[in-house]
Protein backbone atom coordinates (compact mmCIF):
# COMPACT_ATOMS: atom_id res chain seq x y z
CA UNK A 1 0.00 0.00 0.00
CA UNK A 2 1.40 3.42 -1.21
CA UNK A 3 1.02 6.85 0.98
CA UNK A 4 -0.19 7.98 -2.33
CA UNK A 5 -3.13 5.44 -2.33
CA UNK A 6 -3.66 7.08 1.38
CA UNK A 7 -3.39 10.30 0.04
CA UNK A 8 -5.77 10.13 -2.76
CA UNK A 9 -8.55 8.35 -0.57
CA UNK A 10 -8.31 11.38 1.69
CA UNK A 11 -8.85 13.96 -0.98
CA UNK A 12 -11.59 11.78 -2.40
CA UNK A 13 -13.68 11.50 1.08
CA UNK A 14 -12.78 14.98 2.01
CA UNK A 15 -15.02 16.37 -1.54
CA UNK A 16 -17.45 13.85 -0.66
CA UNK A 17 -17.92 14.27 2.70
CA UNK A 18 -17.53 17.79 2.66
CA UNK A 19 -21.04 18.45 0.51
CA UNK A 20 -23.19 15.40 2.24
CA UNK A 21 -22.68 17.78 5.14
CA UNK A 22 -24.04 20.35 2.10
CA UNK A 23 -26.94 18.26 1.11
CA UNK A 24 -27.92 17.68 4.91
CA UNK A 25 -27.90 21.49 6.16
CA UNK A 26 -29.00 23.31 2.81
CA UNK A 27 -32.70 22.89 3.96
CA UNK A 28 -31.56 25.47 6.58
CA UNK A 29 -31.26 28.05 4.23
CA UNK A 30 -28.61 29.45 6.17
CA UNK A 31 -26.43 28.88 2.49
CA UNK A 32 -27.71 31.00 0.03
CA UNK A 33 -25.70 30.12 -2.50
CA UNK A 34 -26.72 28.43 -5.39
CA UNK A 35 -24.81 24.61 -5.25
CA UNK A 36 -23.21 22.77 -8.00
CA UNK A 37 -22.31 19.65 -6.30
CA UNK A 38 -19.07 17.49 -7.54
CA UNK A 39 -20.50 14.16 -6.67
CA UNK A 40 -18.92 11.14 -9.00
CA UNK A 41 -16.33 13.37 -10.54
CA UNK A 42 -14.31 13.46 -7.56
CA UNK A 43 -11.59 11.37 -9.13
CA UNK A 44 -10.89 13.91 -11.98
CA UNK A 45 -10.30 16.82 -9.89
CA UNK A 46 -8.02 14.96 -7.11
CA UNK A 47 -6.40 12.33 -9.69
CA UNK A 48 -5.44 15.92 -11.81
CA UNK A 49 -4.13 17.30 -8.98
CA UNK A 50 -2.21 15.08 -7.22
CA UNK A 51 -0.08 14.87 -10.31
CA UNK A 52 0.29 18.62 -10.33
CA UNK A 53 2.79 20.03 -8.38
CA UNK A 54 1.77 22.73 -5.60
CA UNK A 55 3.05 25.68 -7.61
CA UNK A 56 0.96 24.64 -10.65
CA UNK A 57 -2.32 26.70 -11.46
CA UNK A 58 -5.61 25.40 -12.36
CA UNK A 59 -8.87 26.81 -13.71
CA UNK A 60 -12.30 25.56 -13.01
CA UNK A 61 -15.82 25.97 -14.09
CA UNK A 62 -19.36 26.74 -11.60
CA UNK A 63 -18.73 22.87 -10.42
CA UNK A 64 -15.73 23.68 -8.41
CA UNK A 65 -16.32 21.80 -5.07
CA UNK A 66 -14.36 19.08 -6.25
CA UNK A 67 -11.40 21.25 -7.69
CA UNK A 68 -11.16 23.98 -4.72
CA UNK A 69 -10.79 21.06 -2.08
CA UNK A 70 -8.43 19.00 -3.99
CA UNK A 71 -5.71 21.54 -4.66
CA UNK A 72 -6.08 23.19 -1.25
CA UNK A 73 -7.64 20.71 1.72
CA UNK A 74 -8.71 23.75 3.37
CA UNK A 75 -12.28 23.60 4.50
CA UNK A 76 -12.68 26.39 6.65
CA UNK A 77 -12.41 29.36 4.13
CA UNK A 78 -14.84 26.92 1.83
CA UNK A 79 -17.57 26.78 4.64
CA UNK A 80 -17.11 30.47 5.17
CA UNK A 81 -18.02 31.07 1.78
CA UNK A 82 -20.88 28.45 1.29
CA UNK A 83 -22.22 30.40 4.56
CA UNK A 84 -21.27 34.02 2.83
CA UNK A 85 -19.19 34.95 5.68
CA UNK A 86 -16.00 36.60 5.92
CA UNK A 87 -13.64 34.37 4.57
CA UNK A 88 -10.10 34.38 2.59
CA UNK A 89 -11.99 33.79 -0.92
CA UNK A 90 -14.25 36.49 -1.28
CA UNK A 91 -16.23 37.39 2.00
CA UNK A 92 -18.91 35.33 0.75
CA UNK A 93 -19.37 37.19 -2.28
CA UNK A 94 -18.39 34.18 -4.71
CA UNK A 95 -20.34 31.54 -3.01
CA UNK A 96 -19.90 28.06 -4.20
CA UNK A 97 -19.77 29.29 -8.22
CA UNK A 98 -16.36 31.00 -8.04
CA UNK A 99 -13.99 29.56 -5.73
CA UNK A 100 -10.98 30.41 -5.86
CA UNK A 101 -7.46 30.55 -4.04
CA UNK A 102 -4.55 32.21 -5.44
CA UNK A 103 -2.21 31.28 -2.74
CA UNK A 104 -2.83 27.72 -3.70
CA UNK A 105 -2.63 28.20 -7.84
CA UNK A 106 -6.42 28.12 -7.94
CA UNK A 107 -6.47 30.99 -9.98
CA UNK A 108 -10.03 31.17 -10.40
CA UNK A 109 -13.60 29.07 -11.29
CA UNK A 110 -16.19 31.02 -13.48
CA UNK A 111 -20.07 30.06 -13.84
CA UNK A 112 -20.18 31.53 -17.64
CA UNK A 113 -19.27 28.56 -19.77
CA UNK A 114 -16.20 28.53 -21.33
CA UNK A 115 -14.96 31.57 -19.97
CA UNK A 116 -11.75 30.33 -18.17
CA UNK A 117 -10.44 28.43 -20.65
CA UNK A 118 -8.63 31.74 -22.90
CA UNK A 119 -7.99 32.82 -19.30
CA UNK A 120 -5.88 29.73 -18.68
CA UNK A 121 -4.10 29.89 -22.02
CA UNK A 122 -3.34 32.86 -21.25
CA UNK A 123 -2.14 32.30 -17.89
CA UNK A 124 0.28 28.82 -19.98
CA UNK A 125 1.60 31.86 -22.60
CA UNK A 126 2.89 34.30 -19.27
CA UNK A 127 4.60 31.42 -17.64
CA UNK A 128 6.21 30.32 -20.91
CA UNK A 129 7.67 33.53 -21.50
CA UNK A 130 8.26 33.57 -17.56
CA UNK A 131 10.01 30.72 -17.98
CA UNK A 132 9.04 29.86 -14.60
CA UNK A 133 8.43 26.10 -14.96
CA UNK A 134 4.16 26.29 -14.31
CA UNK A 135 1.73 23.98 -15.59
CA UNK A 136 -1.77 24.96 -16.15
CA UNK A 137 -4.79 22.58 -16.24
CA UNK A 138 -8.24 24.14 -17.19
CA UNK A 139 -11.58 22.11 -16.58
CA UNK A 140 -14.74 22.43 -18.59
CA UNK A 141 -17.52 20.16 -19.63
CA UNK A 142 -19.61 19.15 -22.25
CA UNK A 143 -20.79 22.91 -23.12
CA UNK A 144 -17.63 24.21 -23.28
CA UNK A 145 -16.67 22.15 -26.01
CA UNK A 146 -19.58 23.42 -28.00
CA UNK A 147 -17.72 26.96 -27.72
CA UNK A 148 -16.30 29.12 -30.47
CA UNK A 149 -13.86 30.37 -27.31
CA UNK A 150 -12.82 26.67 -26.93
CA UNK A 151 -11.59 26.26 -30.69
CA UNK A 152 -9.84 29.39 -30.48
CA UNK A 153 -8.12 28.58 -27.65
CA UNK A 154 -6.81 24.91 -28.22
CA UNK A 155 -5.60 26.36 -31.84
CA UNK A 156 -3.71 28.91 -30.36
CA UNK A 157 -2.14 26.81 -27.56
CA UNK A 158 -0.92 24.04 -29.78
CA UNK A 159 0.33 26.93 -32.05
CA UNK A 160 2.33 28.09 -29.19
CA UNK A 161 2.96 24.78 -27.83
CA UNK A 162 2.07 26.43 -24.50
CA UNK A 163 2.63 24.10 -21.03
CA UNK A 164 -1.49 23.27 -20.72
CA UNK A 165 -3.31 20.12 -19.57
CA UNK A 166 -6.85 20.94 -20.93
CA UNK A 167 -9.30 18.59 -18.87
CA UNK A 168 -12.46 17.67 -20.49
CA UNK A 169 -14.82 16.44 -17.35
CA UNK A 170 -17.58 14.24 -19.96
CA UNK A 171 -20.48 13.78 -18.37
CA UNK A 172 -22.46 13.61 -21.87
CA UNK A 173 -24.88 16.18 -20.95
CA UNK A 174 -24.81 20.47 -21.03
CA UNK A 175 -27.35 20.90 -18.51
CA UNK A 176 -29.96 18.30 -19.30
CA UNK A 177 -28.72 18.40 -23.29
CA UNK A 178 -27.40 15.20 -24.57
CA UNK A 179 -24.12 15.68 -27.07
CA UNK A 180 -25.96 13.96 -29.46
CA UNK A 181 -28.83 16.12 -29.29
CA UNK A 182 -26.27 19.39 -29.78
CA UNK A 183 -23.42 18.43 -32.16
CA UNK A 184 -22.51 17.73 -35.87
CA UNK A 185 -20.16 15.37 -34.79
CA UNK A 186 -20.00 11.58 -33.03
CA UNK A 187 -16.25 11.56 -31.86
CA UNK A 188 -15.20 14.62 -30.44
CA UNK A 189 -11.39 12.36 -30.26
CA UNK A 190 -11.55 12.07 -34.19
CA UNK A 191 -10.92 16.04 -34.50
CA UNK A 192 -8.68 16.71 -31.14
CA UNK A 193 -6.41 13.74 -32.73
CA UNK A 194 -5.55 16.63 -35.60
CA UNK A 195 -4.10 19.13 -33.13
CA UNK A 196 -1.00 19.27 -32.66
CA UNK A 197 -0.79 18.08 -28.86
CA UNK A 198 -0.91 15.02 -26.47
CA UNK A 199 -4.32 13.17 -26.27
CA UNK A 200 -5.73 10.51 -23.65
CA UNK A 201 -9.34 9.35 -23.24
CA UNK A 202 -9.15 8.25 -19.69
CA UNK A 203 -12.35 7.06 -16.84
CA UNK A 204 -13.35 9.46 -14.71
CA UNK A 205 -13.65 7.07 -12.19
CA UNK A 206 -10.49 6.14 -11.90
CA UNK A 207 -8.40 7.87 -9.23
CA UNK A 208 -5.34 6.15 -9.47
CA UNK A 209 -5.28 5.65 -13.66
CA UNK A 210 -5.70 9.55 -13.49
CA UNK A 211 -3.55 9.85 -11.34
CA UNK A 212 -0.59 7.85 -13.30
CA UNK A 213 -1.01 8.60 -16.76
CA UNK A 214 -1.61 12.85 -16.10
CA UNK A 215 1.95 12.39 -14.25
CA UNK A 216 3.49 9.99 -16.95
CA UNK A 217 1.96 13.24 -19.20
CA UNK A 218 3.25 15.91 -17.32
CA UNK A 219 6.69 14.11 -17.95
CA UNK A 220 6.88 13.85 -21.73
CA UNK A 221 4.57 16.47 -23.26
CA UNK A 222 6.32 19.31 -24.85
CA UNK A 223 3.32 21.14 -25.51
CA UNK A 224 -0.47 20.90 -24.96
CA UNK A 225 -2.01 17.78 -23.48
CA UNK A 226 -5.70 17.02 -23.57
CA UNK A 227 -7.13 14.50 -21.05
CA UNK A 228 -11.52 13.13 -21.68
CA UNK A 229 -12.73 12.09 -18.50
CA UNK A 230 -16.04 10.51 -18.71
CA UNK A 231 -18.47 10.29 -15.65
CA UNK A 232 -21.69 10.44 -14.30
CA UNK A 233 -23.25 13.28 -12.41
CA UNK A 234 -25.22 11.99 -9.32
CA UNK A 235 -27.03 14.95 -8.57
CA UNK A 236 -29.01 17.56 -10.47
CA UNK A 237 -27.57 20.07 -12.66
CA UNK A 238 -27.76 22.76 -9.91
CA UNK A 239 -29.05 22.17 -6.45
CA UNK A 240 -28.84 18.93 -3.83
CA UNK A 241 -31.02 16.41 -5.22
CA UNK A 242 -31.68 14.01 -7.24
CA UNK A 243 -33.22 14.44 -10.29
CA UNK A 244 -34.11 10.87 -12.92
CA UNK A 245 -37.50 11.99 -12.42
CA UNK A 246 -37.20 14.97 -14.34
CA UNK A 247 -37.64 12.32 -17.37
CA UNK A 248 -34.17 13.22 -19.02
CA UNK A 249 -32.32 10.38 -17.40
CA UNK A 250 -32.55 7.20 -16.06
CA UNK A 251 -31.64 5.95 -12.53
CA UNK A 252 -30.92 2.69 -14.24
CA UNK A 253 -27.48 4.92 -15.78
CA UNK A 254 -26.70 5.72 -12.36
CA UNK A 255 -26.58 1.94 -10.70
CA UNK A 256 -24.20 1.51 -13.47
CA UNK A 257 -22.07 4.26 -12.70
CA UNK A 258 -22.32 3.78 -9.06
CA UNK A 259 -20.68 0.41 -9.41
CA UNK A 260 -17.02 2.43 -10.19
CA UNK A 261 -18.43 5.13 -7.69
CA UNK A 262 -14.41 6.62 -6.91
CA UNK A 263 -14.82 7.17 -2.97
CA UNK A 264 -15.84 3.41 -3.13
CA UNK A 265 -13.57 1.99 -5.38
CA UNK A 266 -10.20 4.00 -3.79
CA UNK A 267 -11.62 2.60 -0.12
CA UNK A 268 -10.83 -1.29 -1.43
CA UNK A 269 -7.18 0.04 -1.97
CA UNK A 270 -6.87 0.67 1.38
CA UNK A 271 -7.06 -1.25 5.37
CA UNK A 272 -10.07 -0.34 6.79
CA UNK A 273 -7.97 0.50 9.64
CA UNK A 274 -6.51 3.28 7.48
CA UNK A 275 -9.80 4.23 5.65
CA UNK A 276 -11.39 4.40 9.28
CA UNK A 277 -8.58 6.34 10.29
CA UNK A 278 -8.97 8.99 7.38
CA UNK A 279 -12.77 9.05 7.65
CA UNK A 280 -12.49 10.49 11.25
CA UNK A 281 -10.12 12.76 10.58
CA UNK A 282 -12.09 14.48 7.28
CA UNK A 283 -15.18 14.28 9.43
CA UNK A 284 -13.58 15.77 12.60
CA UNK A 285 -12.39 18.72 10.19
CA UNK A 286 -14.96 19.10 8.21
CA UNK A 287 -17.64 19.50 11.01
CA UNK A 288 -15.05 22.09 13.07
CA UNK A 289 -15.09 24.40 9.86
CA UNK A 290 -19.06 23.98 9.34
CA UNK A 291 -19.45 24.98 13.25
CA UNK A 292 -16.73 27.82 12.72
CA UNK A 293 -18.55 29.15 9.47
CA UNK A 294 -22.01 29.01 11.60
CA UNK A 295 -20.40 31.25 14.19
CA UNK A 296 -18.56 33.60 12.02
CA UNK A 297 -19.84 36.92 11.15
CA UNK A 298 -20.91 38.76 8.04
CA UNK A 299 -18.57 41.11 5.54
CA UNK A 300 -19.58 44.36 6.28
CA UNK A 301 -22.10 45.79 3.86
CA UNK A 302 -19.66 48.88 3.19
CA UNK A 303 -16.58 46.14 1.72
CA UNK A 304 -19.05 44.55 -0.77
CA UNK A 305 -17.63 46.64 -3.64
CA UNK A 306 -13.84 45.80 -1.92
CA UNK A 307 -11.58 44.71 -5.14
CA UNK A 308 -14.80 44.84 -7.50
CA UNK A 309 -14.22 46.67 -11.51
CA UNK A 310 -17.26 49.03 -11.82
Amino acid sequence: MSDMNLELYKKLYLIRYAEERIIQLYSTDAMKTPMHMSMGGEAISVGVCSALRPTDQVFGTYRSHALYLAKTGDTDNFFLEMYGKKSNIANGRNGSMHLCSLENGLLCSSAIVGSTIPVAVGAAFANKYLQNGKMVAVFFGDGAVDEGVFWESLNFACLKKLPILFVYEDNDLAVHSFNKNRRGFSHLSYIIDEYDLDMEFIDGTDTEDIYARVRMELEIATGPIFIQCQYHRYLEHVGVDEDYDAGYRNRSDFEIWYKNDPVIGQRKLISDKDALRIEIEVQNQVNASIEKAQNAEFADVNDIYSGVFR
